[in-house]
């Protein structure tokens, strides 16, 4: 169970705010937390916009975040630090990119591309330890050696990103932040990219944080899921948990838009709609974030911000329907 696995990441309180000009603020990511055990791969899904990739790269120290923790093996990842244990943190922790396409520098060779984390943090003794290295890990996410010394245009979507993920390998991490990998893919390509990440985690014993607005695939590779809001956490539950029983109002909207494969259940299964468009991250409505689209909302959910609590062992959720403090309004 969670509570024995050792706890690899612990994100308190997360933000990260743009801004804008002197007057507006993105609030990009305004208050996450949540735990990533070794070992696992914890799922976070959103629309678009909602700020999951911002969380991802602030994580990653991508970007300097505006308030909160990251501890990464205890560890506060954006407290001060030395050149020195910047580039030790670094090599833990890496990050496969959403697009294939631009994330490759198109002027150098693949095996160059594979190497540059070999070579910032001098693991190859020579030449011919580097290529050995380069060689092996080509081979590990099912490219041909030959490849290497071709460039990114030459390869197809799918083997591009199969290249970035070489890449992220590269240099042994302990966590890969994988940033909607398959998203930019062919369907028929999704499924092989996911099981190669899968039979690398077992191979390597990574740790995945799985960034993803496809929900039917996320089952498949998480083991707990995560689910953001307009920079909030709605959810929190393990994959099984999550799918079968959906506590939040947007979580239950997410998952009755998957199609199913039963025709029979397909065709008699209630949709629930969320209408209107997500609010802006510059001025997000009072209260909870998704009230405004919410089928449920009453005055009590413009008024107080719900609390994120664990409502069943391991299953978070934000929202006044199941706060006790707040049943009677609720029922208004």
């Amino acid at each position: 169970m969670a509570e024995t696995r050792e706890k690899l990441l612990e994100i308190k309180n997360l933000k990260k705010h743009f801004r804008i000009d002197r007057k507006h603020t993105l609030r990009a990511v305004d208050g996450i937390s949540f735990d990533i055990y070794r070992g696992e791969t914890f799922g976070l899904v959103g629309e678009s916009g909602c700020g999951k990739s911002t969380a991802g790269r602030t994580i990653l120290r991508l970007y300097d975040a505006s308030d909160g923790e990251v501890k990464f093996h205890g560890e506060n990842v954006h407290a001060r630090k030395s050149k020195k244990e910047l580039k030790s943190f670094t090599r833990s922790m890496q990050m496969i990119f959403q697009d294939p396409y631009a994330s490759l520098n198109p002027r150098m060779t693949v095996k160059d591309i594979i190497a540059e984390g070999i070579d910032i943090h001098g693991l190859a003794k020579n030449k011919k330890e580097r290529t050995e290295r380069v060689n092996s890990l080509l081979k590990t996410v099912g490219l041909n050696t030959e490849h290497g010394n071709r460039y990114p245009h030459e390869f197809s979507g799918g083997q591009r990103q199969r290249i970035g993920i070489a890449r992220a390998l590269a240099v042994d991490p302990d966590f890969i932040v994988a940033d909607e990998p398959i998203s930019a893919l062919d369907v028929s390509i999704q499924a092989q990219v996911v099981n190669l990440l899968k039979r690398l985690q077992k191979d390597h014993g990574l740790t995945y944080l799985f960034i993803a607005h496809d929900l039917s695939m996320v089952k498949h590779i998480s083991d707990r899921v995560g689910v953001m809001y307009l920079g909030n956490m709605a959810e929190i539950a393990t994959s099984k948990e999550l799918y079968e029983n959906p506590m939040h109002p947007y979580t239950q909207a997410l998952l009755s838009a998957i199609p199913l494969a039963d025709p029979e259940v397909e065709r008699t299964r209630e949709r629930i709609i969320v209408e209107g468009d997500v609010p802006s991250p510059i001025s997000p409505p009072s209260g909870c974030r998704f009230r405004t689209r919410c089928p449920f909302a009453t005055d009590i959910c413009a008024k107080v911000v719900p609390e994120f609590q664990e409502y069943k062992k391991e299953h978070w959720v934000a929202c006044h329907l199941y706060d006790e403090r707040y049943a009677d309004q609720m029922k208004q």
